[in-house]
């Protein structure tokens, strides 16, 4: 059985007072949860996680990573650089930066491999507009997305990473996928999975990264191929991330 995985993804937030606050408020109430966490944070805030982190069940990473492993890319982070701070965790693909910075699948399969040849997990994400969506194309685009981050790896590479599916339509909008709706994307992802490397498939966790929040998230958990949650303002309350982690 797989283990839950909640990830927070801070976005472009934090302080160092802010930081500590909710750092130490989560390790706080833990208690005896049976979730894998983590927080993917911006860069600079790193140093901190490992300061007040290390020791203690919750896990930290970064946002994303260059494809590069060095060099003059001015701006850029490798990954390499990103273990020195004791990073598990890479986000790569993520929404936002596949908008605003017009990443494509081929970049991102670059980066994920960057990640995992460095000795962390990439967490790759996955999702559709609500134009793609409406258009009946969902399917067609998420498997898109995530097979060019298959087909970029070896057979026992894709047991090494974590998927995330985030509907775009539904990060930050207050609108929601149903539990069905996402467990019908998340069965395809495993079907997917399965026919590169039927074992890694049993393994890997399948986040779901649309609005998880504490009142939706023990049903969206409860389903068979919804394997945590990749959070985004729910993560910058310490009450809110428990409340999913033990919902988990």
């Amino acid at each position: 059985m797989r283990a839950k995985l909640i990830v927070g993804n801070w976005k472009m937030n934090g302080s160092r007072a802010a930081n500590e606050a909710l750092l130490k408020g989560i390790v706080a109430g833990l208690d005896n949860a049976r979730a894998v966490c983590a927080v993917c944070v911006p860069t600079p805030f790193l140093q901190q996680c490992e300061d007040v982190l290390t020791g203690t069940p919750v896990a930290w990473g970064a946002q994303d990573v260059s494809m590069h492993a060095f060099g003059a890319y001015t701006g850029e982070v490798c990954a390499k650089m990103l273990t020195e701070f004791g990073c598990r965790y890479v986000i790569v693909g993520h929404s936002e930066r596949r908008a605003y910075h017009r990443e494509d699948s081929a970049l991102v399969a670059k980066k994920a491999q960057a990640v995992l040849a460095e000795g962390m997990t990439p967490i790759v994400c996955v999702g559709e507009t609500l134009e793609q969506r409406e258009a009946g194309e969902t399917a067609q685009v998420v498997g898109a997305q995530l097979d060019a981050v298959l087909e970029a790896l070896d057979a026992a590479s894709v047991g090494r990473i974590v998927v995330a599916y985030e509907p775009v339509w539904a990060i930050g909008s207050g609108r929601n996928a149903t539990p069905a709706m996402a467990q019908e994307v998340h069965a395809q992802l495993r079907a997917q999975l399965k026919a590169r490397n039927a074992e890694a498939a049993e393994v890997v966790p399948i986040l779901y990264g649309g609005s998880m929040k504490p009142e939706n998230a023990k049903e969206l958990l409860a389903q068979p191929d919804i394997d945590g949650g990749l959070i985004g303002g729910a993560a910058l309350k310490a009450e809110d991330f428990l409340a999913i982690i033990h919902a988990a």
